[in-house]
């Protein structure tokens, strides 16, 4: 780095890290996710498996507090990665939430914000398509302009994404419930699917570690943070789930394409729709921001160790955002965003897409967590302020956990988690390219 260059600087409060980091990981995903992980689960179990899965992501987030509170860096896994096994692992690890994780992300929320608003206000493919690009280059400006502007507007969100949520929630215990079904949907139960989706709706904790270097409450805030987001979304997504639950009945849950909206619609009648497409577009819209929040500060983290991105990594001095990096973020979105509105490609086609590329590299970083401890615990100049409980059984359990997901991910979804691999997998031949590129250069001295 040099002094053109300067790092992150503490901003963030307690609070406001709290409410930004929830936004990380809540998204109306539950909403959408509910119905498979009905669908591959017997009744009694429903409730049941969205506490464990709360459980089981706070045991793999108590890992990651440990890094966060050790080695604070606005990278966030990118560096516990780095550390741990290498620039050519954290080039992967960047080049895979670039191309596959973070911007694809970004561009199926806001194609999914502009087809919610269509059916209150008929905008055509094309209409779609610009709403889309609009919300992604807005957002972008706004992480651009300055960074309490881009976390105070994420706090905001994800208070009225909470809101709207307990509004759902009302609405399921305070209809009758309908009488049990005589039979069950037509299915054979899957665990791994379910699993796979309860995971996919709690996702995101591992994001919170780009915060650390942005937090006025010292090293241990992070422990705060952390523990206090994933414990609000483990009661916000239980208490949700079973209203649904309880105003849908389960066959009818399982069935449902839409259970939010026909919970809503059961209680409000069709004003219900509108608070429906209220709660996912302010939803989609804070998923987008902190995506955006998260990619750049990853891509940044990258560039100051990848001569290649070099000029991406400056954050500016008087904004306080990697500017170019959020600018680089925005614009692979926007040209995914577009691409995105020449297909018919869905909700499911994306999980299957993503899903084994998040459960890799969940391994390499559980992993990342006994390295790091056991090469840096009692050197001179390292303290772990924070320590994972039972280590190292938590990430033993958790590299475990996080392998059977990767086959299960493999093997009981569709094509596109293997195409998915494949783009990351095609990370390793340009990081390979690039290495060889900057080697046949002279080198002073």
């Amino acid at each position: 780095m040099t002094a053109a260059s300067p790092t992150p600087r503490p901003h963030l409060g307690l609070v406001a890290a709290t409410l930004v980091g929830l936004g990380m990981i809540m998204s109306t995903d539950a909403l959408k996710t509910a119905p498979t992980v009905a669908l591959n689960v017997a009744p009694g179990g429903f409730l049941w498996l969205w506490i464990a899965g709360g459980l089981v992501s706070l045991i793999g987030a108590l890992s990651y507090v440990e890094m966060a509170c050790a080695f604070p860096d606005a990278g966030g896994e990118y560096s516990f990665l780095t550390r741990a096994w290498g620039s050519r692992v954290g080039a992967l690890y960047a080049w895979s939430r670039f191309a596959v994780m973070h911007t694809g992300w970004i561009a199926l929320m806001a194609h999914l914000l502009a087809d919610y608003v269509s059916a209150l206000v008929p905008l055509g493919s094309l209409g779609r398509t610009l709403v889309a690009l609009a919300v992604v280059a807005a957002l972008a400006l706004l992480n651009c302009i300055h960074v309490r502007l881009g976390f105070l507007t994420q706090a905001l969100l994800v208070g009225l994404v909470a809101l709207g949520f307990l509004a759902v929630t009302a609405a399921g215990f305070s209809v009758t419930p309908p009488p049990l079904a005589a039979t069950p949907p037509p299915t054979e139960p899957h665990l791994g699917v379910a699993l796979i989706y309860v995971f996919l709706a709690y996702g995101g904790w591992s994001d919170m570690a780009t915060l650390s270097a942005e937090l006025k409450a010292g090293r241990r805030g992070m422990a705060v943070v952390t523990i206090g987001a994933v414990l609000l979304l483990i009661a916000i997504y239980v208490a949700l789930n079973a209203a649904m639950l309880h105003g849908l009945g389960w066959a009818r849950l399982a069935q449902s394409t839409a259970p939010g909206a026909d919970v809503a619609r059961a209680a409000f009648g069709a004003p219900g729709a509108v608070v429906i497409v209220a709660v996912v577009a302010i939803s989609a819209i804070a998923s987008i921001n902190s995506t955006l929040i998260i990619c750049a500060r990853i891509t940044w983290a990258a560039s100051r160790t990848l001569p290649r991105l070099a000029m991406l990594g400056h954050w500016h001095p008087e904004r306080g955002t990697p500017a170019r990096a959020v600018g680089a973020v925005a614009a692979f979105s926007l040209v995914l965003t577009a691409l995105a509105g020449f297909t018919t490609s869905g909700f499911g086609a994306m999980v299957d897409y993503m899903t084994p590329v998040y459960w890799v590299f969940m391994a390499l970083g559980m992993g990342a967590s006994i390295r790091l401890r056991r090469r840096h615990d009692g050197q001179r100049g390292h303290d772990f302020p924070v320590r994972t409980p039972l280590f190292p059984l938590f990430p033993l359990a958790f590299i475990a956990l996080a392998l059977v997901m990767l086959w299960s991910s493999l093997t009981q979804m569709g094509p596109g988690a293997l195409f998915g691999m494949g783009v990351m997998a095609a990370g390793l031949l340009l990081e390979r390219f690039a290495a060889k590129a900057v080697s046949g250069r002279t080198v002073p001295g």
